[in-house]
């Protein structure tokens, strides 16, 4: 199996988190090859052929080729068999895919402006209204969260799963933005469950394996 996508990026940390968590062992379970940004790769017409969208991370496993971190972690999720991070049951699993969605579509798609803004753009090219606006929205959709994890330990309610993978890590920039940047963007919300349930997170073997 092959992993296309540097360690930085978000949607490649997805892959590897899971993969951390299945028990996969980088250079025995399979092989990551950088790729984006600094790395290249992939604007390459062999790369193309795999994900004409040249993003990454891009599964190889055999004849599957697949592109799309959530599409893949569920892959390999439901591949595993013991159903630990995405359940079988419909209504269970429903659960679970519904968070994944809301990350995706939702979550990131706010704090991705700030963090791209900051972080990626060079400072006389920043709009600081719409960075600033960027994590007040996702501040705002981790209030939702937190109601959640106020009354339960992980997003879904049949446990550990891959909904936790994908929101934690958007929840990881949040916070390290609210650090680095408080000047720029203010004081962060306390939001005390979801700050507990990322240090929970962040404590996990698979977790230090995929984002350090």
């Amino acid at each position: 199996m092959q992993i296309y996508g540097r360690r930085s990026s978000i949607n490649v940390q997805k892959v590897l988190w899971t993969l951390g968590e299945l028990g996969r062992i980088e250079g025995r379970d399979y092989e990551r090859i950088d790729a984006g940004l600094q790395f290249g790769v992939v604007d390459t017409p062999d790369y193309r052929k795999l994900n004409p969208n040249g993003l990454v991370p891009v599964l190889v496993d055999g004849d599957l080729v697949l592109w799309e971190s959530n599409s893949i972690i569920r892959y390999l999720a439901a591949s595993d068999g013991r159903h630990a991070l995405l359940p079988a049951d419909p209504k269970a699993r429903a659960d679970v895919e519904r968070w994944m969605d809301w990350q995706l579509a939702t979550l990131w798609a706010s704090l991705r402006v700030t963090y791209l803004g900051l972080t990626r753009t060079p400072e006389p090219q920043r709009n600081y209204d719409a960075i600033r606006k960027g994590y007040q929205d996702a501040s705002r959709l981790l209030a939702m969260a937190d109601t959640v994890l106020a009354g339960q330990p992980f997003m879904a309610r049949s446990g550990f799963s891959v909904a936790d993978i994908v929101v934690a890590l958007v929840v990881h920039r949040w916070i390290n933005l609210g650090k680095s940047f408080a000047d720029v963007l203010g004081e962060r919300p306390a939001l005390p469950a979801v700050i507990e349930w990322h240090a929970r997170l962040a404590a996990r073997p698979a977790f230090q394996g995929a984002v350090s």
